[in-house]
């Protein structure tokens, strides 16, 4: 993982040129309050824990008592490491995956809870998206609305009719991407291609086995509630940054600003959507002309969106790191799935 001493300084340049741009000193960021910065860890952790408690009652529900429940809410904390520190397409579910692989559980079925379990993240954060942009294009802030609706509805669009589609046809390697590999790598090529298309075609089978049963439509209705409240619970973190300051965001408008953020940080632009996401909830609560928020006055919107970004990226980067290397990476033991 030696991408980490790279991705995480490359983080930051964006956040210097804001203090720059804006002349924000430590002595600005650290004015915000202690107390700010605690609600905002606990709102973000609060949303991973609940992520966590997901994909533990996702994995029991189908794969039995692979491990304790402390190692699987572990692994799915410490598997964001990997979001925080690539681009936004390269998620937590491949080292969901791979772990549950090494304890034994086969690939196929590793893969259909890990699917399962960001496609319920994936809906539940691009309908608040969605709905963000949408009121954004109903004030007149048509940059921002077509960014935070392109993004989210295409990345929505996309996950819901793959998923949903794989229980009616079996996907294979695309053909361009055959092409490609076998022109880079010649022979050595095809046997990567038949294990890829061998693995999404037991995908498939899995999603045709489980979707449209009652107890998929249980296990998904949960599992999207949760990713709905894990979600909320972020959007509240940015109104918790500001409890100490003179004006409190409001939760809606910190919900909505979040989360417009989080559809455009997932363009594949940056690590972690650095810059981005920055940018973007400042550009959301500037066109939606939140009274609470020009009354902050600039400098001090700049200090607190910084501020922000380090209780809710920079510190569970730390956090997550260690997770990661405690339960995804750490000495495992196989045992039988069910």
């Amino acid at each position: 993982m030696k991408w980490r001493l790279v991705a995480i300084p490359a983080s930051l340049i964006p956040i210097i040129i804001i203090a720059v741009q804006f002349d924000i000193g430590i002595d600005d960021v650290v004015a915000i309050g202690a107390l700010g910065y605690v609600l905002a860890v606990l709102a973000l952790f609060g949303k991973l824990g609940l992520q966590g408690a997901k994909f533990a009652y996702i994995a029991r529900s189908y794969i039995g008592r692979v491990d304790s429940l402390t190692s699987l809410v572990g692994v799915r904390i410490g598997s964001e490491f990997i979001k925080f520190t690539t681009p936004m397409f390269v998620g937590a579910e491949i080292v969901v995956i791979y772990w549950l692989h090494k304890k034994g559980v086969p690939a196929s079925k590793a893969s259909w809870v890990a699917i399962l379990d960001i496609v319920t993240e994936v809906i539940a954060g691009g309908i608040l998206s969605m709905i963000a942009g949408v009121i954004a294009l109903a004030l007149g802030a048509y940059t921002v609305a077509a960014v935070v609706l392109g993004t989210s509805t295409t990345i929505t669009g996309l996950w819901i009719v793959l998923f949903f589609l794989s229980s009616k046809r079996v996907f294979g390697v695309p053909r361009g991407i055959v092409y490609l590999a076998k022109a880079v790598a010649g022979r050595r090529a095809d046997r990567y291609i038949d294990n890829a298309n061998t693995w999404m075609r037991e995908v498939c089978e899995m999603s045709s086995q489980h979707l449209g049963n009652a107890k998929t439509r249980r296990i998904f209705g949960i599992s999207l509630a949760a990713s709905f409240a894990s979600w909320i619970l972020y959007g509240i973190s940015f109104s918790a940054i500001t409890v100490g300051l003179a004006y409190t965001l409001g939760l809606w408008d910190s919900v909505m600003a979040v989360m417009a953020a989080n559809a455009i940080g997932n363009l594949p632009i940056t690590v972690g959507g650095s810059g981005l996401v920055e940018l973007g909830v400042a550009s959301y609560l500037d066109t939606i002309g939140s009274a609470t928020w020009s009354r902050l006055g600039e400098s001090l919107e700049w200090s607190t969106v910084i501020g922000w970004r380090i209780a809710t990226y920079y510190i569970p980067i730390a956090i997550t790191w260690v997770l990661l290397m405690r339960f995804a990476l750490g000495r495992y033991q196989k045992v039988e799935s069910d």
